[in-house]
C-alpha cells in the first residue's frame, strides 16, 4: 500500500485542534456532569467554556479560544445542539474559521470532516462521487461511493464544515437544502439513501464583504441560524488575541518568545484598528481607509512574520523595524491609491506620536 500517513500531533505543523488541545477536552469531559445531546463529546456548557475559557473545580484551566461576546459563543452551540445548521458570518479575520474548527472539535473530536469552498468546488464535494475503477468494474454500488466530508458527518453523527459558502457556486449551494431540511442524502443512482443520524450538524462560515459573489438563496439562507461575528470590540481585547495567537504559532514554529514584543504588538494593532475605522484612538483625526481589510488575522501575521525575523536576522528582540515592512504589506494592496494614504498617515498621525519615533523611521525606511 502506498501513501502518507498523519504526522504525530507533535509534529504536525499546524495541528488540529482535537489534537493541540486534548489535554483541554479530556479534563473538560471528566468534569463534565451536564446533559449531553446525542453524540456530542461534551455537554454544551463545557463547549461554551471550551471556547471561552475558564478554570475547573480540580484547578485545571481552559485557554480562551475565542475573544468575544459570551452570548454569540452561546447561541452558536446552541444552534447546533438542534436541527437548524449554523451559518458563521463576519468579515475577514473575525475567527469564523478558527470558531467553527474549535466547535467541531468540541463537540464531535474531529474537526477535519471539512469542505472548502471556491469557485471550483463540485456538487460532489458536498454530496458524494465515484471511485471510477469499481465504477466501471461492477457498475453502480455502495462500494463504489466516495463519502463526502458532509456524507460522513451524516453517517457518523458528527459535526460537517463548510467553510467560505459565498463563493461555491449557486447550484452547488443548493445541494445543501435537502440535506439540511430533509436531513437525508439521496442517491438516486442506487435507489437508496443516506439518513443522518442523531448528532450531526453543519456550521457554514460565509464572509460578508462577499456579497454579490455567490449570494445564498433564500431557501438556502433559511435552512441556517445567522450568527454574526464582530471585530474585537476594544483595543486591549484584539492585543489580547493577537498576542496569545503568535505565542501559539511561535511555539509550534521554535521561535523564541519575543522580549518586550507587547509594545510591538500594540503599536500594529493601533494601526489596523485606527486605519480600519478610518479615525484615530482619541477621535480627533479622520483617516482615509486602505482598500485592504486589516483584519486581527492580518495583525497575527504580521506580528508572527516579524518575530521570525527578530529570532532569525535579529538579536531575537522584536522591533519596530521587524513588523515595518510586513505593516506595508498588509496596508498597501492598491500601489497607487494605498500609498497615498499610508504616507499622509505615518506624516500626520505616526510622526507627531510620542514614543512612536523608531516605529516612524522603520516604516518611513521600507516606505521610499
Amino acid at each position: 500500500m502506498t501513501g502518507t500517513t498523519a504526522a504525530p500531533a507533535e509534529q504536525a505543523l499546524r495541528p488540529h485542534a482535537e489534537e493541540a488541545f486534548a489535554d483541554e477536552l479530556a479534563a473538560l469531559a471528566a468534569a463534565d456532569d451536564r446533559p449531553r445531546p446525542a453524540r456530542w463529546n461534551l455537554s454544551p456548557w463545557a463547549v461554551a467554556t471550551y471556547l471561552l475559557g475558564g478554570a475547573l473545580p480540580d484547578g485545571t484551566v481552559i485557554t480562551p479560544k475565542y475573544v468575544g461576546p459570551r452570548r454569540i459563543v452561546e447561541v452558536a452551540v446552541t444552534t447546533l445542539a438542534t436541527d437548524r445548521a449554523l451559518l458563521l458570518l463576519g468579515v475577514p479575520g473575525t475567527a469564523k474559521t478558527w470558531v467553527s474548527e474549535h466547535l467541531a472539535a468540541a463537540i464531535s473530536g474531529d474537526s477535519t470532516l471539512l469542505v472548502q469552498g471556491t469557485a471550483g468546488t463540485p456538487e460532489e464535494a458536498i454530496r458524494y462521487g465515484w471511485n471510477y475503477a469499481q465504477l466501471l468494474t461492477n457498475g453502480p454500488s455502495r462500494a463504489a461511493l466516495v463519502h463526502s466530508p458532509v456524507m460522513r458527518a451524516m453517517a457518523e453523527g458528527r459535526i460537517a464544515r463548510v467553510e467560505e459558502l459565498t463563493r461555491i457556486p449557486a447550484d452547488v449551494q443548493d445541494s445543501l437544502i435537502t440535506i439540511l431540511s430533509e436531513k437525508t442524502l439521496p442517491i438516486p443512482e442506487l435507489g437508496t439513501e443516506t439518513q443522518a443520524v442523531r448528532g450531526f450538524n453543519l456550521i457554514a462560515t460565509a464572509n460578508d464583504r462577499d456579497r454579490g459573489v455567490n449570494d445564498l438563496s433564500s431557501a438556502l439562507r433559511r435552512r441556517f441560524n445567522t450568527v454574526v461575528l464582530p471585530l474585537p470590540a476594544t483595543a486591549q481585547d484584539e492585543v489580547d488575541i493577537v498576542s496569545r495567537r503568535v505565542d501559539q504559532l511561535g511555539h509550534g514554529l521554535d521561535l523564541p518568545a519575543a522580549p518586550r514584543g507587547a509594545d510591538e504588538i500594540r503599536r500594529v494593532v493601533t494601526v489596523f484598528r485606527e486605519l480600519r475605522s478610518g479615525t484615530t484612538e482619541d477621535g480627533r483625526t479622520k483617516l482615509k481607509s486602505p482598500s485592504g481589510t486589516l483584519s486581527t488575522a492580518e495583525a497575527i501575521s504580521v506580528v508572527t512574520n516579524g518575530l521570525a525575523l527578530a529570532a532569525h536576522f535579529g538579536d531575537g528582540v522584536l522591533r519596530a523595524g521587524d513588523v515595518a515592512a510586513g505593516i506595508l504589506g498588509a496596508v498597501v494592496r492598491d500601489p497607487a491609491a494605498d500609498r497615498l494614504i499610508w504616507q499622509e498617515y505615518l506624516e500626520t498621525v505616526v510622526r507627531e506620536r510620542d514614543g512612536w519615533k523608531d516605529f516612524y523611521r522603520a516604516c518611513r525606511e521600507v516606505s521610499v
